[in-house]
C-alpha cells in the first residue's frame, strides 16, 4: 500500500512539474513573439527612415565636373547614407518616354531642361523634421552659392516619425500589459506546483534544516525548469515563424541568426529569473508559516 502511495505521489508530481513547465514554456513563447514583433517594427521603422530622399538641383551653369566634386565632398559627411549623381539625361529618361524627351528637347533648343541633381538618403537619426531641416541648412551654408532648391517632401518625413511613434507607443503599452500577465501567470504556476510540497517543506525545517538548504534543490530545479522552458518556447516560435513564411508568402519574415541568438537569450534569462524568484518567495511562504496553517 506504501508503495502504491508513493508511486502516486511521484505521478503527481511529474505531472504537476510537466504542467508547470508548459505553462512556463507558454509565457516564455510569448514574451519572446513580444519582442521579436518589436524588433520587427523597429527594423521596418529604421527601412522607412532610410527610404526618405531629398534632391539637390545645381544652378544651370554649373557643369558635370563640379557637381561629381561636389558628390565626392558630400559622401565624406557621417549625415548620408546614401548619394546618387543624376545628370539631366537620366532624369529625363525616368519622367518621360523617348517621344516626350525629344519633344522637350526640340521645344528648348539645347537649353538645360532639368537641372541635374543630388539625391541623398540621410542615415536614421537624420531622418526627422528636425533633422532634415540642419542637414539642408549645412548643405547649403557649404555650397548655398552652387545650390538653385535643395526639395523633399516634409509631411512623407512628419508621417514616417509620426505614424511609427504611436505604433510603438500602443504596441509598447500591450506589450507591457502582457508581460505582466505572463510573469503573474508564471508565479502563480510554480506556487501551485510548490502547494504540494509544502509539508516535505515543513518537515525538512522541523527536523532542523536551515532555511538556505531547503531552498537550494528548489532553487536549482527552477532554474532548471527556466532552461527547458526557455527551450520548448523557442521551439515553439520557431516552428510559428516558419509556418508564417510559408503561408504569407508574399511577405518575408526576417529572422536572422543574431534576432535568434537575441531573442533566444532573453527567454532563458526571463525564464530563469522569474521562476528562481517565484521559487524564492513561495517557499518563503511555506517556510514562515506554521504547521497548522499548511491543512
Amino acid at each position: 500500500m506504501k508503495k502504491t502511495g508513493d508511486n502516486s505521489t511521484r505521478r503527481g508530481l511529474r505531472t504537476s512539474y510537466l504542467a508547470t513547465i508548459i505553462g512556463i514554456s507558454l509565457v516564455l513563447f510569448l514574451i519572446g513573439g513580444v519582442y521579436g514583433v518589436y524588433k520587427g517594427l523597429d527594423n521596418l521603422q529604421r527601412q522607412a527612415k532610410e527610404s526618405v530622399s531629398a534632391d539637390i538641383f545645381f544652378n544651370p551653369e554649373l557643369n558635370d565636373a563640379d557637381i561629381k566634386q561636389i558628390e565626392q565632398e558630400l559622401k565624406t559627411w557621417v549625415e548620408f547614407s546614401d548619394l546618387t549623381y543624376v545628370p539631366e539625361d537620366r532624369a529625363l529618361e525616368e519622367l518621360f518616354n523617348q517621344d516626350e524627351k525629344n519633344e522637350l528637347k526640340e521645344w528648348y533648343e539645347g537649353e538645360q531642361i532639368i537641372p541635374s541633381s543630388i539625391t541623398y538618403k540621410p542615415k536614421e537619426e537624420f531622418a526627422t523634421i528636425e533633422g532634415m531641416a540642419k542637414l539642408k541648412s549645412k548643405i547649403l551654408a557649404a555650397y548655398g552659392d552652387r545650390i538653385f532648391e535643395i526639395h523633399y517632401q516634409e509631411s512623407m518625413v512628419m508621417d514616417v516619425n509620426l505614424g511609427f511613434k504611436q505604433i510603438t507607443a500602443l504596441f509598447g503599452a500591450v506589450a507591457l500589459l502582457l508581460i505582466v500577465i505572463a510573469v503573474a501567470m508564471i508565479n502563480n504556476t510554480i506556487r501551485l506546483a510548490l502547494y504540494s510540497r509544502r509539508f516535505s517543506i515543513k518537515t525538512m525545517q522541523l527536523v532542523g534544516a536551515t532555511s538556505r538548504y531547503i531552498r537550494r534543490p528548489f532553487i536549482w530545479q527552477a532554474i532548471g525548469m527556466g532552461v527547458i522552458s526557455a527551450v520548448i518556447g523557442m521551439a515553439i516560435l520557431l516552428v510559428l515563424v516558419f509556418a508564417l513564411e510559408n503561408i504569407l508568402s508574399t511577405y518575408q519574415i526576417s529572422f536572422d541568426l543574431q534576432l535568434f541568438a537575441e531573442i533566444f537569450g532573453l527567454i532563458v534569462v526571463s525564464g530563469i529569473i522569474i521562476t528562481m524568484v517565484s521559487t524564492y518567495f513561495a517557499l518563503n511562504k511555506y517556510l514562515r508559516m506554521k504547521l497548522d496553517d499548511l491543512y
